[in-house]
C-alpha cells in the first residue's frame, strides 16, 4: 500500500458514493476519480469494488441509473441519488460526525 493511501473502513464505501453523487449524477469512473482527488488521493476505490457496490444501492432503491454518453464520448450508465438515497446520506452523514467526533475524544484529539 502507498504511504500516502488509506484503507476504507467497513460500511464507508456506499456513504462515499452517494457524498460524491449529491453533487449530480456521475458514472463510474467519475466516481472514483472523485472519491480519490476530493479525500486528496487518500482513498481508491476499485472497480471490484465500486460496481457491486452500485448495484447494491440501486437494488436498495437509493440510486436510479440510466445509460448515456462520458465526456469521452462512451455509452456509459451515469448514477444518481433518489429520494431515499438523500435521506440515507444525512442519516449515514450524521452517524459518521458522531463517530468521528468520539473517535477523536478517545484518541484524546479534542481535549473533551
Amino acid at each position: 500500500m502507498e504511504e500516502n493511501r488509506s484503507e476504507l473502513l467497513p460500511g464507508t464505501l456506499d456513504l462515499l458514493i452517494l457524498s460524491t453523487l449529491q453533487s449530480g449524477p456521475a458514472h463510474g469512473y467519475t466516481i472514483m476519480d472523485s472519491i480519490w482527488s476530493i479525500s486528496g488521493k487518500l482513498f481508491r476505490v476499485e472497480e471490484g469494488a465500486l460496481y457491486p457496490a452500485l448495484h447494491r444501492l440501486q437494488v436498495k432503491g437509493l440510486l436510479e441509473a440510466e445509460w448515456g454518453l462520458s465526456e469521452a464520448n462512451r455509452k456509459a450508465k451515469f448514477y444518481r441519488l433518489t429520494a431515499a438515497g438523500k435521506k440515507q446520506l444525512e442519516k449515514d452523514r450524521a452517524n459518521w460526525n458522531r463517530v468521528a467526533i468520539g473517535m477523536k475524544r478517545v484518541l484524546r484529539l479534542t481535549g473533551a
